[in-house]
């Protein structure tokens, strides 16, 4: 019987992704009109290729950029790409559609928890900012453990926290590797929030108990 659900934060509670592309276009574009040598499909290129090798939450790549565009670092020219991305940023970071509803709804019946391998402090800004950190009982990121998703460490923390046995929990996530995979291998159940992913695999393929197609759907799951 499930009596917690733990959910993934990016691209499972938010459209990360949407929303990263919208600021690094934001930032390029503010950078280029700041004296950026280098055309804006060139630039969101390379900002791409460098989040490939460093990971999404790189704090560095417009420095790097702006270095082999230009030579050198100039702040004038950081400056401005940092603020516009933290502007269109802010306008972006909500949840997804349904969200809070479906939360209120499971929060009457099961013990929340968030298991993100984002850094601690932009798990944190991201729940709050989106004003849904209230909901749960227990938060492991990255951060608070030293692990990321596909060590089975956060995990099991959050099951300590929750004073659970892995057959109690379920996990919601958008990345098989380490969403459904991992807490899979403990004996959690898992779902694959099929919304959060651009390309997913056919129905059935991802390995997971259950698949959804949008966050209400959650609610619907015979769990």
């Amino acid at each position: 019987m499930i009596k917690a659900i733990l959910f993934d934060i990016d691209n499972t509670l938010i459209d990360f992704f949407r929303m990263k592309k919208k600021s690094c276009e934001a930032a390029v574009d503010a950078m280029i009109s700041a004296g950026l040598k280098m055309n804006k499909e060139d630039a969101i290129k390379e900002i791409y290729d460098i989040y490939d090798k460093k990971g999404m939450e790189y704090r560095d790549v417009f420095e790097k950029i702006i270095k082999k565009s230009n030579g050198k670092l100039d702040y004038r020219i950081l400056a401005f790409g940092v603020l516009a991305y933290r502007k269109v940023k802010e306008n972006y970071l909500m949840p997804y559609e349904g969200v809070i509803s479906v939360l209120k709804t499971l929060k009457k019946k099961y013990k929340l928890g968030i298991v993100s391998d984002a850094p601690s402090m932009k798990a944190w800004m991201r729940l709050i900012a989106m004003k849904i950190d209230s909901f749960f009982d227990v938060v492991v990121t990255k951060g608070d453990v030293k692990k990321q998703k596909n060590y089975p460490t956060p995990f099991n923390s959050a099951l300590k926290q929750l004073k659970m046995k892995s057959e109690e929990v379920l996990m919601v996530g958008d990345r098989i590797e380490r969403d459904i995979n991992t807490p899979k291998k403990l004996g959690i159940k898992t779902c694959f929030a099929r919304y959060g992913v651009e390309n997913p695999p056919d129905r059935g393929k991802s390995g997971a108990d259950w698949e959804i197609d949008d966050i209400r759907d959650l609610v619907k799951v015979d769990i």
